[in-house]
């Protein structure tokens, strides 16, 4: 078992700081969305076939939750500062090979590298936020983690539909190269260590083991994770789905459907942001069930739309409530599944990350099943995925977690406490 840690000496962290961290999240994501304007090009002057350039987005997704999980336990061992920096590092230099492939081939293996080295930035932004906020700053920082995914995911694809018009695909991963570069100065000279030495872990996969053995011991870790891997997984059908049903069903144009997803998007970061402050001032509990409702009544409603044919208003209202939903069960998921861990917080971030993408990644072709002109598979996607969320909400985090955690407080402070950084 991990030993509780000795106080660290910590001085005041600025806002120049969170931002930065918020910052993080967004590198790796965006990868996802910056070139997909491009995607038919790409195809195209590559001579791949369609389901294989779409590999190319299954390799970044199955690379972002591998990154997590490598650069968590990493992280917790050899502090926060040293793998950010050898992540983005790699990710710029990635970027323009993926710029520089000859063939989908070596694209496809490129863009898996890219997501590893994206995902280090979105475990080390949520293992330095746990090393430098608590109670009350701790959940509303993760209520921004939320609020800016959802920025980006608004701002992915119309940066690169903008950018399109100037820029062949090509042209768009150098753009995330230099985006890349200037993550990477940013941290270089703007990101200090967050966990101190004493209080890092030791080395050796016996140790990272023991650590994973820790988490999965505590109902509380096991459920918030469970739980958030249902939720995404019918967050990434929605993503993957959306764009046959609104487009390819009713009819939208390529700017009515960008309006129907901006507004999504708003949406997302919208509820992210009030999710954050209702964890911190009512109940942390009591905002998971509720995200869980609003994203349980949304997939009801594309399943209705599956079964029989409904307005075009009743399914976006219905992809609103899902990825509002998804938005507010973030931040008490995360608070839940880190809260309990300081010292090892990189390595619990890590399998929070890496189920958020991998349930993701696997509810996402589904979809398709019965072709792009059925409603039925994302209702039924989405409809299970949040039906079994909410089972294992019941079956883990319906009872009290165990009397004791290894390090740091058993029960979620509703108080503010103090932002603070490891100098």
């Amino acid at each position: 078992m991990t030993e509780t840690l000795a106080p660290v000496h910590r001085v005041r962290a600025g806002r120049a700081l969170a931002t930065l961290l918020l910052v993080l999240t967004v590198f790796g994501p965006i990868s996802m969305d910056l070139y997909l304007p491009a995607l038919p090009a790409l195809t195209a002057e590559l001579g791949a076939a369609t389901s294989l350039a779409q590999l190319t987005v299954t390799a970044c997704l199955i690379g972002l939750a591998a990154g997590q999980l490598i650069a968590g336990p990493l992280s917790d061992r050899f502090g926060r500062r040293g793998p950010v920096l050898i992540g983005v590092t790699a990710y710029v230099i990635v970027s323009a090979l993926c710029a520089a492939s000859p063939t989908v081939e070596v694209l496809i293996a490129a863009r898996l590298v890219q997501g590893i080295a994206g995902g280090v930035g979105i475990v080390i932004a949520q293992a330095a936020g746990r090393d430098v906020y608590e109670g009350g700053r701790l959940i509303r920082f993760y209520g921004r983690l939320t609020v800016i995914g959802g920025f980006a995911a608004i701002v992915g694809p119309l940066l690169g539909g903008a950018l399109t018009a100037v820029l062949d695909w090509r042209g768009l991963f150098l753009v995330l190269s230099v985006i890349g570069a200037v993550i990477l100065a940013w941290v270089a000279f703007g990101l200090p260590e967050t966990l101190a030495r004493e209080a890092r872990t030791a080395a050796g996969f016996a140790v990272i083991g023991r650590d994973m053995r820790l988490l999965f011991s505590d109902r509380r870790f096991v459920g918030s994770v469970v739980a958030q891997g249902f939720v995404y997984a019918a967050l990434f059908a929605y993503l993957s789905g959306a764009t046959y049903v609104l487009q390819g069903i009713y009819g939208l144009s390529p700017q009515g459907y960008a309006l129907a997803f901006g507004l999504n998007s708003a949406g997302f970061m919208a509820f992210g942001y009030l999710a954050g402050r209702a964890s911190e001032r009512w109940s942390v509990l009591g905002t998971l069930v509720t995200g869980l409702a609003a994203a349980g009544l949304g997939a009801a409603g594309l399943l209705v739309a599956g079964l029989t044919h409904v307005p075009l208003a009743v399914v976006i209202v219905s992809l609103f409530l899902l990825a509002a939903g998804t938005a507010i069960t973030s931040p008490p998921s995360t608070t839940l599944a880190l809260a309990d861990y300081p010292q090892i917080a990189g390595t619990a971030s890590s399998l929070l990350g890496a189920a958020r993408f991998a349930f993701g990644g696997i509810a996402a072709p589904l979809v398709g099943i019965a072709g792009s002109l059925s409603i039925l598979p994302l209702g039924l996607v989405t409809t299970i995925s949040i039906l079994m969320a909410a089972a294992s909400g019941l079956v883990f985090l319906a009872r009290p977690a165990r009397a004791h955690a290894p390090a740091g407080p058993t029960t979620i402070p509703s108080t503010e406490g103090t932002p603070t950084c490891v100098e």
